[in-house]
């Protein structure tokens, strides 16, 4: 039954194309300007990410993640993609469609970051806005998740504003900076309307 069937995909994963963004996969030539970014904006993305390893932004770990991404893709547990400015390719953050679940659940988990220069510029709604097409039309997703702590007003502000409804609370569901974070769980179903 092909419901329950895995994607796959012969070539790489295509560029998604937003209102001016562009959204496509990870490659070796961003190090430079990822690794910038990351850590220009350390101090905005700290009270949100889980705590950074100490080679976090070095050539290698780069390359390591580069390869995560790429066996993730491969077994169709995970698509990660940068998110450019299309007017200058200026690369300005990041989303990734994790935990894909297949079978019953057709499920994958949403979760993002933006450089802080860019924050509060649309960038993001427009970068989810182009991903769900791919994810509920190209990876034939039912549900797509997402979860943020209570007190980032930006991101329930994002969510909700791209169609995702709030289904709930998690108890220290991840371990956020350093700490065990409640979190709002959110969804978006396949067939809602924005």
């Amino acid at each position: 039954m092909a419901f329950f069937r895995a994607v796959t995909f012969s070539e790489s994963v295509p560029a998604l194309a937003g209102a001016g963004v562009v959204l496509r996969p990870p490659q070796m030539t961003d190090f430079a300007p990822w690794a910038g970014l990351r850590e220009t904006s350390r101090d905005f993305l700290t009270p949100w990410e889980p705590t950074w390893p100490a080679d976090d932004l070095t050539r290698a770990a780069f390359r390591r993640r580069l390869k995560r991404y790429a066996e993730d893709q491969r077994t169709d547990q995970a698509y990660a993609f940068f998110l450019f400015r299309r007017e200058d390719e200026e690369l300005i953050g990041g989303l990734t469609l994790a935990n894909i679940r297949r079978g019953v659940a057709q499920a994958g988990s949403l979760g993002y970051w933006m450089g802080a220069p860019f924050v509060r510029r649309g960038y993001m709604t427009a970068a989810v806005l182009a991903l769900v097409p791919f994810a509920f039309g190209t990876l034939r997703l039912h549900r797509l998740e997402a979860a943020c702590i209570p007190t980032n007003g930006a991101s329930i502000r994002l969510l909700e504003k791209t169609g995702f409804v709030r289904a709930g609370y998690a108890r220290e569901y991840l371990c956020i900076n350093g700490m065990w974070q409640d979190h709002l769980l959110y969804a978006r179903l396949q067939d809602d309307a924005l």
